[in-house]
């Protein structure tokens, strides 16, 4: 592994060329990136705290709007009761092909159970009768039990509306910092952090 590695020429990031607003900002990256061959550019490692201690896992971005970052998961999962305790978050953009990332740095909260609805709504049904099937987080003793699982609940809904769980919804991620990051040959990066404070924007370079 100590032999892996790359130069990195394919952009900059230059005080002149970005906007002051890093929501636009982030709108022209991921235009950028759904315009590439990456896989799934709305994927995204959050990063919570469990006690003291940090836990990640991947996650996929689903809307961006008022100054917000949103996601879907079951409330009742480890991530679900890591923001409960601790809002303090942050979500992390890889995308590799394009030689960038993006780092939010912020706080999450529940979004309103009608909009978590709308959004459920909107899913394929297997989705949704997968959020009922899963016990998410929770240990199980086999695959076979998690399939004899989905089955009881997909025989449930032949006869009942699916609606929402009531543990299912979303997360609103409202940053105070974001950065964006350009990889540059010979490992001097360009780095832009935009840091809210005051009701502003304010933005500023940091060293590679």
């Amino acid at each position: 592994m100590k032999d892996l590695r790359q130069n990195y020429t394919q952009g900059e990031l230059i005080e002149n060329q970005i906007s002051h607003n890093p929501f636009t900002q982030f709108q022209h990256w991921f235009t950028d990136a759904l315009n590439s061959n990456i896989l799934e550019p709305n994927v995204m490692v959050l990063s919570s705290m469990n006690g003291d201690k940090p836990d990640s896992r991947i996650v996929l971005l689903k809307d961006v709007r008022k100054e917000e970052f949103i996601f879907y998961t079951n409330y009742k999962s480890h991530k679900g009761q890591q923001l409960q305790n601790n809002p303090n978050c942050s979500l992390l953009f890889p995308w590799v092909n394009l030689e960038r990332q993006v780092i939010v740095r912020g706080k999450a909260s529940m979004i309103l159970p009608e909009e978590s609805e709308e959004y459920f709504k909107s899913r394929p049904i297997s989705s949704q009768i997968g959020a009922w099937a899963s016990n998410q987080s929770s240990p199980i003793d086999s695959r076979a039990d998690l399939d004899n699982q989905l089955k009881d609940v997909e025989k449930k809904f032949e006869s009942e509306p699916l609606i929402k769980p009531p543990h299912w919804g979303g997360f609103a991620v409202i940053p105070y910092q974001i950065e964006f990051w350009q990889g540059r040959p010979n490992r001097l990066h360009d780095r832009i952090l935009y840091t809210h404070e005051n009701g502003a924007w304010i933005v500023s370079r940091l060293q590679p």
